[in-house]
């Protein structure tokens, strides 16, 4: 039973990379229309901007979200277990909190400076 398992596991990550190497080759293939200039070519790398800033601070916030519900559950879980330990738990963990906060908040600062670059 074992081995067919780990078979079945490799033929999944054989599919996984199959996907990924499609992905990959699909996005060197579009890179070259992407380059070329159509109508209104110096206007399009505002919207570009636009969409960096969005989708930067976007993802940001989202990964700073992950991780900090990941490391509270990990914090609680450990309290949970050992809650002598809590007060040696909680200061580690507003610390991590607060640079998770910080990237996201430099993330919101690259946001509004790309957004300044676009004129109105």
């Amino acid at each position: 039973m074992q081995g067919r398992s780990a078979v079945q596991g490799g033929s999944n990550m054989s599919y996984v990379g199959r996907v990924l190497m499609m992905l990959v080759a699909a996005l060197l293939v579009a890179t070259p229309a992407l380059a070329q200039e159509g109508n209104g070519a110096g206007q399009a790398h505002l919207g570009m901007i636009a969409l960096a800033a969005g989708l930067g601070l976007g993802i940001a916030g989202f990964g700073a979200a992950i991780g900090q519900g990941l490391a509270t559950a990990a914090a609680m879980e450990s309290i949970g277990r050992n809650p002598n330990s809590a007060d040696r738990i909680f200061t580690p963990l507003i610390v991590g909190l607060a640079l998770m906060e910080a990237l996201t908040l430099y993330a919101l600062v690259v946001a509004f400076t790309l957004a300044g670059k676009i004129p109105s």
